[in-house]
């Protein structure tokens, strides 16, 4: 089963690739939007294997959304403009629908992407999705991507979660729980209430703190965590 995301700015093209989607028995709805920011969002920890995406956005460009996911997806654009067929095929979709879409077109170019899914590596497509994360920000239309690479270490705060990566935070309009969940656990480990760390940035241990390479100051060691973060890193 192929799971997909809808986008489109306008209700109605969004309603009319849900009825095609209900109609093919290897396509299932996964999500559906009209506000391409919200769509990278759900990307996050949606569990999405084909895109179909207008190009055509106020917000967002298709382009520039498909350029922001970094290759992770597969993606099918759909415009009402003829002239954007070959920016699509530049930027390597899967294919190219010309509105108004008939389900006969439709059906054809979610048969192409079966048969071009059933070939790709998924291993390697997990492994992309665990590369970066966006997270939202206060500035109203913002996401900012992430790297897990960039990561040091992780501080919840009272109303945001602060990224601490290169040097640099980033304020995330989210809590611990919900980041933890995005964070890889052969990289990252929790170490206290309020922080979380990425193994690989540790530079040594005393007593109840931890030292990271390139971090000025400390992190703590809470009680209840020492234990079982010990037991990690031997």
């Amino acid at each position: 089963m192929i799971r997909c995301l809808v986008l489109d700015d306008e209700q109605h093209a969004v309603d009319l690739l849900v009825s095609y989607i209900k109609r093919v028995p290897f396509l299932e709805l996964a999500y559906s939007s009209t506000d391409p920011m919200e769509a990278l969002a759900l990307l996050n920890t949606a569990n999405v294997d084909l895109i179909f995406s207008d190009i055509e956005m106020p917000e967002l460009s298709g382009i520039e959304f498909t350029k922001a996911l970094g290759g992770s997806h597969h993606v099918v654009f759909t415009t009402a403009y003829s002239s954007f067929a070959m920016d699509g095929f530049e930027h390597d979709v899967v294919d190219f629908l010309l509105k108004p879409i008939t389900f006969t077109r439709f059906l054809k170019s979610a048969q192409k992407a079966m048969t071009l899914m059933s070939s790709f590596d998924k291993t390697k497509v997990e492994e992309e999705r665990k590369d970066y994360f966006f997270v939202k920000t206060e500035q109203k239309g913002k996401l900012i991507k992430i790297n897990f690479s960039e990561i040091d270490y992780v501080e919840g705060m009272r109303n945001y979660v602060g990224i601490y990566k290169n040097g640099e935070l980033v304020a995330a309009l989210m809590n611990m729980k919900d980041l933890e969940a995005l964070l890889p656990p052969a990289q990252f480990v929790r170490v206290h209430n309020s922080y979380i760390i990425r193994i690989s940035a540790i530079q040594m241990i005393e007593g109840n703190i931890v030292r990271l390479k390139n971090v000025t100051g400390s992190i703590p060691i809470g009680i209840t965590y020492k234990n079982a973060f010990m037991e990690r890193i031997k």
